[in-house]
């Protein structure tokens, strides 16, 4: 196994897929907005990975590592995950809330998070966030619809 091989052009946000040229879409082919931070968005995502997984992702200038960011931007990226984390959880009502910050496959900074239920794939370890022996389905589109609405909603009202 090796690094992409357009990894120095993701690197540098040439080929960031992420950066989407400062773009802050509402919804696109991987999930809808329901948090709209002053340093990062919260999309509720379209695989069918587990209920309520989203992606909080920065969308400031380029940044591959949480340490790139100035102490301001920091303590603001980290509060706009806690704040979807918030949502979700008022909504999916989890067991727990694990948040992982990787960028293995994505070097733009990111943090996935991934609500646990009584019912899970992997209790008491990490969440296998893609099936290796399984192409990637995608959730009912009326239910992720319904639960972007409700997630929407909440933002308003909780925060």
């Amino acid at each position: 196994m090796a690094w992409p091989a357009n990894w120095d052009k993701r690197i540098d946000g040439s080929e960031c897929s992420m950066c989407r040229h400062g773009v802050r879409a509402e919804s696109d082919e991987y999930g809808i907005r329901f948090y709209a931070g002053e340093y990062a968005d919260a999309y509720l995502q379209r695989a069918d990975v587990q209920r309520g997984y989203c992606l909080v992702i920065w969308h400031g200038r380029h940044v591959i590592e949480p340490t790139e960011l100035t102490d301001e931007e920091a303590s603001g990226y980290w509060r706009d995950v806690l704040n979807a984390a918030r949502v979700l959880m008022a909504y999916f009502k989890p067991l727990k809330m694990n948040y992982e910050t990787l960028g293995n496959g994505t070097p733009h900074l990111h943090t996935h998070l991934v609500p646990r239920y009584w019912i899970d794939r992997n209790p008491g370890q990490p969440f296998p966030l893609v099936a290796e022996d399984a192409p990637e389905t995608a959730t009912d589109p009326a239910q992720h619809a319904q639960d972007a609405s409700e997630l929407q909603r909440l933002v308003k009202e909780i925060l």
